[in-house]
């Protein structure tokens, strides 16, 4: 069993119903892939990039699973699907039903075509970094050797 950390944001309404309600339905079907051990509170956040869009709702969540990292991504990737999450034809970065990103699996570091751990962007992002701090700010980053926690700090000192 692995532990994985998994941001997840939301800026459109759904056939669930608005961001909460989307976030909300995503972690009760990431449960099937796994035991969700800790789930942070949801924040509103500016959109980053591609700022024409309405706000996120972010947050995170700790699951241990039994699935290995890419069969992982691979099940975070079907989620968003069966949610509705299109990714052909619009805006990179742009506004989605559901968005889920995987950051750190343990200590894994990896590379390959259809993932990498740690999350290449995770450090820099306010949105994923201050939920995950709130219930993982001890998780050190495997390649920057810092934990979630100090490089919150880091980015809004």
């Amino acid at each position: 069993m692995g532990l994985a950390a998994i941001a997840l944001g939301s800026n459109l309404e759904s056939r669930f119903g608005g961001r909460e309600a989307n976030l909300t339905e995503a972690i009760r079907r990431l449960a099937e892939l796994g035991e969700v051990r800790a789930v942070s509170a949801f924040y509103d956040t500016e959109p980053v990039g591609y700022v024409d869009q309405p706000r996120f709702l972010n947050g995170a969540l700790v699951l241990e699973t039994g699935l290995a990292p890419v069969e992982l991504m691979r099940g975070l990737l079907e989620v968003e699907r069966e949610m509705g999450r299109v990714r052909e034809g619009v805006a990179a970065k742009g506004p989605r039903v559901i968005d889920l990103d995987l950051l750190l699996y343990g200590d894994a570091v990896l590379e390959t075509p259809e993932l990498t751990l740690p999350h290449p962007a995770m450090a820099e992002r306010r949105f994923v970094l201050e939920p995950l701090a709130e219930i993982a700010s001890g998780w050190m980053h495997p390649v920057l050797g810092m934990s979630v926690g100090a490089l919150f700090e880091r980015l809004t000192a």
